[in-house]
């Protein structure tokens, strides 16, 4: 497994649509334990393709914390559907790809996706709470969409301006 760089807005690349997974081969299989290790290591609870440069759908999530170890359940998914939604729910989040910026988001409350695991069967998944709002901000990126693009001009605009000073001053 390898660490990949994170790529941080305002990357353009970050904007990009990605195509779906013709199969979960080895190659994906790969992509998708390599993208879970740096989930980890960065640390999150979520991460999609596209934010480590790979415009396909794949996405890993995985909620549990570092005090509930034995509550680890990763979710390793390609070409995942919202097929049902419900009620709304706001919760703040953040990005590992727009680092120390958190905002609130209204949400869908309750989720059913189908997608294709690690194996390449297709499974379904209800979530509710930190699970479908870290589904959903993971799928918005597979559209080419952050969490920020859900916020006011104003508010967004300003995140990237901090964002883009930040990425000057390491340069």
């Amino acid at each position: 497994m390898a660490l990949l760089p994170i790529l941080i807005a305002p990357d353009k690349r970050l904007k990009q649509k990605s195509t779906p997974v013709s199969r979960v081969d080895g190659s994906i299989r790969q992509l998708m334990d390599d993208m879970l290790e740096t989930m980890y290591a960065a640390p999150g609870v979520g991460l999609a393709a596209p934010q480590v440069g790979v415009l396909q759908q794949v996405i890993v999530v995985d909620i549990g914390t570092e005090q509930d170890k034995h509550l680890h359940a990763p979710l390793l998914l390609a070409n995942p559907e919202i097929i049902h939604r419900e009620g709304e729910l706001p919760w703040k989040e953040g990005c590992l790809s727009v680092p120390e910026h958190m905002a609130e988001v209204v949400r869908s409350a309750v989720i059913k996706i189908r997608a294709l695991d690690h194996n390449n069967r297709t499974i379904y998944i209800e979530a509710t709470e930190l699970l479908a709002v870290c589904l959903q901000h993971e799928m918005d990126h597979l559209r080419g969409i952050l969490f920020i693009d859900h916020l006011s001009r104003l508010k967004r605009t300003i995140i990237l301006q901090k964002l883009k000073k930040a990425a000057e001053t390491k340069e």
